[in-house]
């Protein structure tokens, strides 16, 4: 697992993944809710974990993001 943090507001919402492979598969939760890449999030006051995961064939990597966001 690789771990991340950043600071923002709800002005920007936007999560997307680019895995270096075009042939991998995407999948982004933001605490419990799947957005789709690319998407908008809704952040809550505070700290939100964001969990990436990348699969490529069999393997996947997965990452985590705590944003702490704040108005």
């Amino acid at each position: 697992m690789t771990e991340y943090a950043a600071t923002t507001t709800n002005a920007t919402n936007k999560v997307t993944a680019t895995p270096a492979d075009e042939t991998a598969t995407v999948e982004i939760l933001v605490g419990e809710t799947e957005i789709e890449n690319g998407s908008s999030a809704t952040w809550e006051n505070g700290e939100n974990t964001v969990t990436i995961t990348v699969t490529d064939g069999t393997v996947s990597k997965v990452y985590t993001v705590t944003v702490t966001a704040g108005d």
